[in-house]
């Protein structure tokens, strides 16, 4: 590590620390009345209601700009668009698929995309389709699937490697996609030279999919091992492996494979459909909270480009679907306790239902909607009439965050149901055992988070996601000439810095001026946080994703309340901060992205902590 590498995260919090000192003026009374006999500063009543800021032209127009400027940014490398279709299916243990050469060939390495199910092809060779010798076995592991994947003959110390003849025998029931024969020379052997049986056929007919080299952009990582497997477990009707979440966010996963195929573009797009949609929602939200078109813009270019949402979301994981989710849930509720209106109310409640059915992480959004709900209520105590509209309102929420989540929950189990064998009618909703299959996961699920115990080399704590102590790696590849690709999940470091700063400002702001909207944030906030602190299994830097939503708040909050005062320097603090994020995320792009990229530019500028995986 250089100096530079020491000096760089000093120069980042020192700037951080110099656009804070600049905030002071937000915590002024200045702005508050006072007592003409006593001189004492009269706080205001807190209530949530505030002025929303009403959409215009320009807003459309930067909304527009910055959406398609980021989804231009972040399809691009998504992922491959071709890969395997067709299946050669093993259905019984012992099945084979048999490959003639033509004559005796020198096999140095096989290449292969695993399917669905897991298990092992025994290869085994001949010379003369007769006498069979054993070369060992290629996996397929549960951890392999949609991967291409390479097996060496040499490396797996199988000696004798000349033959005519290759027989692959399944140990299960396996699906294969497509095989590729590589001789001692590393050179790929023409199927067209070639015959097979023809059960064997579907593993020679995408021959132009076999990449390469192997890597994220054809091949399934991470958790896309569950999550992609699983939407397309749904898709073929299938009972899933992956049952440690609720379906529907493999349900919007499978949108993109029924779209594409089955293939990286596929299984990563709705993920990053959602993250692009997560700009114009935030936009508004921003708008509508600050009245200001350039608080609004600002702070949505920087979620735009903070590491943390452009990797989630470009990743096949249901992350992103709770976050969406949990956004539009927010939005709704400040909407509603900022004006009053049921419908919004209903709106919050719907989101609520659609999350939950994507990820249990949005129950805990559900317990911040639930807090901000009751002290809006408390708000309202003076009000004529309140008991009849407070008791009205408790069953209107019955409903809204009640019953119809809980009918979407359930009914989001729909594959599973059908993966049983039952009808799939409206019916089948109303059997016992639709019933008991959705009862069931939900004891496993529990049982599950509850009882696991694991480790991984890039886990972290609550703590260290609050300072970006400990990023999550999800790809590493090292390359002969000095060179190498990796990407991982973490925040803007300034973004991150800045925005608990922001927090904690926010809630100075809710106790010290009864500032209803600081405490929307603060409690939106803590409430995906809190949860973590009390959980004891493995976690990761990403479940800290859905804090950023809030961090964002908190920050153009801050700039609003300066702007409310008028200070005169609020817009190049918050255009500090924007291009500083900006300028950031061109600097880790290669980290972010996978971009093949020299070592010792990652060790030099990029790898600010030694707990930084760069």
């Amino acid at each position: 590590m250089s100096w530079l590498t020491y000096i760089l995260p000093v120069l980042a919090a020192f700037f951080v620390i110099m656009i804070a000192r600049r905030w002071m003026p937000a915590f002024s009374d200045a702005h508050l009345p006072q007592n003409p006999d006593t001189g004492r500063v009269l706080r205001p009543r807190f209530t949530f209601k505030a002025r929303s800021g009403r959409l215009t032209r320009l807003d459309a127009v930067l909304c527009l700009v910055i959406t398609v400027c980021y989804a231009a940014v972040a399809f691009a490398g998504l992922g491959d668009m071709t890969a395997p279709q067709s299946w050669c299916r093993f259905t019984d243990r012992g099945q084979y698929a048999l490959i003639d050469l033509g004559e005796d060939t020198e096999i140095g390495m096989i290449r292969y995309y695993a399917g669905l199910h897991t298990g092992q092809y025994q290869m085994q060779l001949s010379d003369d389709g007769e006498v069979w010798r054993d070369a060992g076995a290629l996996e397929q592991g549960y951890a392999d699937l949609f991967k291409w994947l390479d097996y060496s003959l040499a490396a797996e110390g199988v000696e004798d490697t000349t033959a005519r003849y290759i027989r692959l025998v399944s140990s299960a029931e396996l699906s294969l996609g497509e095989v590729a024969v590589y001789d001692a020379e590393g050179n790929m052997l023409d199927a067209a030279d070639f015959s097979y049986d023809a059960g064997c056929a579907p593993l020679f007919d995408e021959q132009d999919t076999v990449p390469v080299r192997p890597s994220y952009m054809n091949s399934s990582y991470f958790d896309e091992i569950y999550h992609a497997r699983t939407a397309l477990e749904h898709i073929e009707n299938v009972y899933p492996y992956e049952i440690t979440h609720p379906p529907l966010g493999k349900e919007i996963i499978g949108i993109g494979i029924r779209l594409f195929g089955m293939t990286p573009f596929g299984w990563r797009f709705m993920g990053t459909l959602f993250g692009v949609l997560m700009l114009p929602i935030l936009y508004v939200f921003i708008r509508r909270m600050t009245r200001s078109s350039a608080i609004a813009a600002c702070g949505t270019v920087i979620f735009a480009f903070d590491f943390m949402h452009f990797v989630q979301t470009r990743i096949a994981t249901i992350d992103t679907y709770s976050v969406f989710f949990i956004l539009l849930m927010y939005l709704f509720m400040w909407r509603f306790v900022s004006g009053g209106r049921w419908r919004y109310l209903a709106l919050s409640g719907v989101f609520f239902g659609l999350g939950a059915a994507s990820k249990w992480t949005c129950i805990y959004a559900g317990a911040g909607l639930a807090v901000i709900w009751l002290i809006y209520w408390i708000t309202q105590a003076r009000k004529p009439r309140f008991a009849a509209r407070f008791f009205l309102n408790c069953a209107f929420c019955l409903v809204f965050f009640v019953a119809i989540p809980l009918i979407i929950y359930y009914v989001s189990y729909y594959h599973y149901g059908t993966a049983r064998g039952l009808s799939g009618g409206i019916d089948m909703f109303f059997t016992r055992d639709y019933f008991d299959i959705v009862w069931d996961n939900q004891v496993y699920m529990w049982e599950y988070h509850s009882d696991l115990v694991s480790t991984h080399p890039y886990s972290s704590r609550w703590y260290q996601w609050l300072v970006d102590a400990r990023p999550i790696l999800y790809y590493l590849e090292y390359f002969d000439d000095g060179t190498k690709m990796a990407f991982g999940a973490f925040l803007n470091p300034v973004f991150c810095w800045a925005g608990l700063l922001a927090i904690f400002a926010n809630g100075i702001f809710a106790v010290k001026d009864r500032d209803g909207k600081a405490a929307f944030i603060v409690i939106g906030y803590l409430a995906q946080l809190l949860p973590w602190v009390l959980v004891t299994r493995l976690t990761f830097a990403y479940h800290y994703f859905p804090s950023e939503v809030f961090l964002l708040l908190a920050l153009c909050n801050v700039w609003s309340r300066l702007r409310e005062l008028a200070v005169p320097w609020w817009r190049r603090n918050m255009y500090a901060v924007t291009g500083v994020c900006a300028g950031l995320f061109v600097a880790f792009y290669p980290v972010l992205t996978g971009l093949r990229t020299a070592v010792w530019y990652t060790r030099t500028f990029l790898r600010w902590f030694p707990s930084w995986p760069f």
